[in-house]
């Protein structure tokens, strides 16, 4: 996968206090992949090119992992982490795996599935199924441009939002990964089975699972962050906030306010149309305008309407 970087990589926002709680805070939230707009993206399929006992033996492992990891979470928040909690944990993991299983083998006896082996078929199913649960991972999305229109449209509130720009320093290059667009959704069964003892066969499956999608969404030309589920700290470098055509003047104002403090300054620009033309260009923002009537107070108006002078006409003079 290619691995130039853009100069800037960026992140459509609608405006919420929640985001400019996080550009203040230099943060990034890091979404659950379930959440997404798109229900096929990081939903492979999983291909069963093995045996059926060899399906048995890779889905039993991954589901025993899962409810032994879950369980121990709960564990420690209790605070039960003796050897007895830890045995418990161990034996309904595998007491839970084993029941799946045996739940697959009956239903595999049912008539109703018209298909020589419903067997291999259940197993694959599970296991397509299972295979995103190992993923507690979460993510952001960055796009390598900042004058997409579609991008504004989509991610941008219609351009009433903004556009955050960050640069990747050198010790955050290698966690920004490129999405692949097209191909195939498949994972091969034996690739699953072996992603856990081999680096190659881990970095294809999870390849397959986080960083593709659909060819209709090349025009994102997305880079992606992948880290624990949540609000995390960021680290890119904030460089540049750019504000759509849309974009009210006290958003503007407040971003601009919130952030002028900042150690490493922060550059502001709004998005123009080029005229005649559906491209857009970014212009630098000056706030010396903005900042001389922002902000107001309405009641000035009627203050200095009390202080006027009104003569009064002199008696007996025409109206």
């Amino acid at each position: 996968m290619q691995r130039q970087l853009p100069k800037r990589i960026h992140k459509y926002r609608a405006f919420s206090g929640r985001v400019l709680d996080m550009l203040v805070a230099d943060q990034l939230y890091f979404s659950d992949p379930a959440d997404f707009n798109d229900p096929l993206d990081s939903r492979p399929n999983v291909e069963g090119d093995i045996a059926d006992h060899e399906l048995e033996q890779i889905l039993g492992r991954l589901v025993e992992q899962r409810i032994k990891a879950e369980m121990t979470t709960a564990a420690k928040s209790l605070k039960y982490r003796g050897p007895k909690t830890i045995g418990h944990i161990a034996r309904h993991s595998r007491k839970r795996a084993d029941s799946l299983l045996s739940e697959i083998r009956y239903n595999a006896g049912n008539p109703a599935y018209e298909m020589d082996d419903p067997e291999h078929f259940l197993l694959t199913q599970y296991l397509e199924e299972e295979l995103p649960r190992r993923y507690d991972r979460g993510i952001v999305s960055f796009g390598a441009r900042a004058t997409c229109p579609l991008m504004w449209s989509h991610y941008g509130d219609q351009h009433r939002g903004i556009c955050a720009g960050y640069s990747v320093p050198e010790d955050a290059s290698s966690r920004l990964n490129k999405i692949e667009y097209g191909g195939s959704r498949n994972v091969k069964a034996s690739d699953v089975a072996g992603m856990e003892h081999d680096p190659a066969v881990r970095r294809r499956v999870d390849d397959a699972v986080l960083l593709r999608k659909a060819r209709s969404w090349r025009y994102e030309q997305e880079w992606r962050l992948i880290s624990p589920r949540g609000v995390q700290n960021s680290p890119l470098e904030l460089e540049e906030v750019i504000f759509g055509i849309r974009c009210a003047s006290a958003l503007k104002y407040t971003i601009f306010k919130a952030l002028e403090d900042r150690r490493r300054p922060v550059k502001f620009y709004e998005m123009r149309e080029q005229h005649g033309t559906f491209r857009l260009r970014k212009r630098h923002l000056d706030f010396g305008e903005l900042g001389a009537s922002l902000p107001r107070r309405s009641r000035d108006v009627f203050d200095a309407s009390d202080n006027l002078d009104i003569e009064e006409p002199p008696h007996g003079g025409s109206h």
